[in-house]
């Protein structure tokens, strides 16, 4: 396949798993990309030829350095030693008693193999390590220990596996120039990363200063500095590219405070397009993980010195072996803290085993086991290569089941957990102290993204009802009817099955209450010939539609079916006859209107109706609902009237400033969640965004209508 549509097909795939994710909340991101590029590998006969060099400049070397760049300085300053114990140290053992223990158990791996695997396994995906360890509840100093290791663990992951995978390639092995390699790579990539990035900096400044201070100049300067930095490292100074883009990313960070203050939007749109980047960048990998697997598992089956079932018990036993490393290193860790200070959390091996599980293997240690050679030094193959690439792929796969399955179990919740690239959306996770948590420490209970987006919405609406004026009520009610919508998707989003069944079963009872409101007053008109006879039909017809509408979605749980497609086809069909009508049109439009006004008033009259009955707990009803359904009305009675005194400009007039006054509602709204402890500063800056987002729209709007 070409490289173009390859590419294309890939980032479709990418966008296709994450849709997919959206409904199989239980299954990791990166497993439902494995299973579609297994798929397209089957089905459609794809293949994508690796090269080293490319793929490590395109996927290892941007991706560590976004790492770098989000890296976290207030955790890397407090435990400082302990992660950089855990990064070096941690990695160190994993992969001489990981390899040691792979060689032993799988003899037909090689020493210098078994080592190269073991270290290419070492690194842990940080942001599923950060979600898992969110969700499980982990101990302050473990959860940004284990964290913070995870994002510096791949660069020495990265050197021991370039290391062992030389010596397994050449034969030899000398202990000094090993070890004087290793500083030179390290030490030498530091120097280049932190050097380059440095000079990155003042050009950006000084360019700044001459007033080229483009956004979009400036973002691609920004996006080509870690591909300039690792090509530099690797082929000037052959020292790590790894090493160099890791420094240069958490150099990038330290410095870029600075510019936040003095080009906000550079900021912003930055972080955007690495957001975009990761995200095609890391799904990728897994689809390509996905497409060669069949490659690994058909040389592996194929062999004959290797039972298919032996080699899979062979991926259980590497993974088992990786995990009893990393419990016994988060139990001692937690041991020896507890003995200096005994204030802090007793050694659990719970909280180990949580911690060994929390390590998810991602998209770093597949892009590294692509770059193994098909042949070492002698011109023989390389020993043992598709079964190693069965192993990776076999592992990483394992550890997503087993954070996916397993800890969900032991943490006695659901729980979902994201990857390197996973959809970045904060709107589910709850930020702060659970409410045992409240109790304990008399703070305040946080509320999360979505319950702060649903309360500042509120408050809008209230602000507009207050502004809400004769002259400008059917501006007043569309911009109301808007923000309601907005806050009903948020509540169905924001609530469990259980919590939304008894808000729909109010407001399936208070529609039907209404459409009978409707239909009972259409009816008088057209008894009473205040209407046409033909407007009239049509009108209950659409009554009838919009109630077994309501029917279908009790039944089917909101999704769509061929008998309300038909119903939405039918009113379409209906509308274009009465447009395309010659002589009545005027007047059958003018009935229409006419009929909604009217009807639109018995519905509201029939809901105050049913709120007196005796039967019938006013205080039981989802008053959100309620207040729901009379806007719609309320709307549909303005847009009913035969107003042509009011201009189109004048309404979007109106319509500006009533959604300018209910944007300031809701920055006082996050203001005061933040000033009471219910968010904290990153919800705050979430939701300040995302208002400026809105105005920014609403001011392109306004100078759009300018031009016309």
């Amino acid at each position: 396949m070409p490289i173009i549509e390859l590419v294309i097909l890939l980032a479709c795939l990418v966008l296709l798993s994450n849709v997919l994710s959206h409904y199989l909340v239980a299954i990791p991101v990166s497993l439902i990309q494995v299973g579609l590029g297994l798929g397209v590998a089957l089905l459609l006969n794809v293949q994508v030829k690796l090269q080293t060099d490319w793929f490590m400049l395109v996927f290892i070397a941007p991706m560590l350095y976004n790492d770098g760049r989000q890296f976290p300085k207030q955790e890397l300053w407090e435990l400082r030693g302990a992660i950089f114990a855990n990064a070096i140290v941690l990695v160190f053992i994993t992969t001489i008693l990981g390899g040691f223990l792979i060689h032993v158990l799988i003899p037909t791996i090689p020493i210098a193999v078994a080592i190269a695997l073991a270290a290419i396994l070492s690194p842990t995906d940080p942001v599923a390590v950060q979600s898992i360890s969110e969700g499980v509840k982990l101990p302050k100093e473990v959860l940004h220990l284990v964290s913070g290791e995870s994002l510096i663990n791949d660069a020495s992951g990265l050197i021991g596996f370039k290391y062992a995978l030389a010596a397994a390639v050449t034969g030899t092995f000398v202990l000094g120039k090993a070890v004087g390699d290793f500083f030179y790579i390290s030490l030498v990539g530091l120097a280049v990363g932190l050097a380059l990035m440095t000079i990155i900096q003042l050009i950006r400044d000084v360019l700044r200063r001459e007033g080229i201070n483009d956004t979009v100049f400036n973002v691609v300067l920004q996006i080509l500095t870690p591909f300039a930095i690792y090509f530099v490292a690797e082929e000037w100074f052959h020292a790590s590219g790894v090493v160099a883009v890791v420094a240069a990313g958490v150099l990038e960070h330290i410095q870029n405070s600075h510019e936040a203050e003095d080009a906000p939007e550079l900021r912003l749109v930055t972080e955007k397009v690495w957001n975009v980047i990761v995200y095609l960048l890391n799904g990728i990998v897994f689809l390509i993980l996905g497409i060669e697997l069949p490659v690994a598992t058909q040389s592996t089956i194929q062999g004959s010195h290797t039972n298919t079932f032996h080699a899979i018990f062979d991926v259980l036993i590497v993974w088992a072996i990786l995990l009893l490393i990393r419990v016994a290193w988060t139990y001692v860790y937690m041991l020896f803290g507890w003995l200096k200070d005994r204030q802090k959390a007793r050694p659990s091996v719970r909280i180990a085993t949580l911690s060994g599980l929390s390590g998810v293997r991602g998209a770093i240690t597949m892009a590294g086991v692509f770059t193994i050679p098909t042949v070492i030094a002698t011109g023989e193959a390389f020993p043992e290569r598709a079964l190693v690439l069965f192993i990776a792929a076999g592992v990483i796969i394992v550890s997503l089941v087993a954070a996916a399955g397993i800890l969900p179990l032991m943490a006695a919740q659901s729980m979902s957990f994201m990857t390197r690239g996973s959809s970045i959306d904060s709107d589910d996770t709850i930020i702060g102290p659970t409410d045992d948590e409240d109790e304990d420490d008399g703070r305040p209970r946080q509320v999360t993204y979505k319950q702060a987006r649903i309360y500042i919405l509120q408050l809008a609406v209230r602000n507009i009802e207050e502004h809400r004026r004769a002259e400008n009520q059917r501006a007043a009610y569309d911009l109301i009817l808007d923000q309601q919508f907005q806050i009903r998707r948020l509540e169905v989003a924001s609530q469990t099955a259980d919590e939304l069944a008894p808000m729909f079963s109010d407001e399936m009872q208070l529609r039907l209450v209404a459409l009978q409101g409707e239909r009972e007053a259409v009816k008088a008109m057209i008894a009473a010939h205040e209407t046409s006879k033909i407007a009239g039909q049509a009108y209950l017809r659409r009554i009838d539609h919009r109630e077994r509408r309501l029917e279908q979605l009790n039944r089917h749980h909101g999704l769509p079916t061929l008998r309300s497609l038909r119903a939405m086809l039918s009113r379409g069909m209906q509308g274009l006859r009465v447009w395309l009508a010659p002589a009545d049109s005027d007047k059958l439009r003018a009935d229409q209107l006419e009929i909604q006004r009217v009807a639109s008033k018995a519905a509201i009259k029939s809901l105050s109706g049913y709120l007196k009955q005796a039967n019938v707990d006013e205080q039981q009803i989802d008053r959100q609902a309620l207040y729901h359904l009379i806007v719609h009305y309320r709307n549909r009675i303005e847009s009913a009237k035969p107003d042509h005194s009011l201009s189109r400009a004048d309404y979007e007039k109106q319509l500006r400033a009533l959604r300018i006054k209910s944007l300031g509602a809701e920055r006082a709204g996050v203001q005061h969640l933040l000033e009471s402890g219910q968010i904290n500063l990153r919800t705050a800056s979430q939701l300040r965004q995302f208002i400026n987002y809105s105005e920014n729209l609403l001011m392109l709007n306004d100078i759009d209508s300018d031009e016309d």
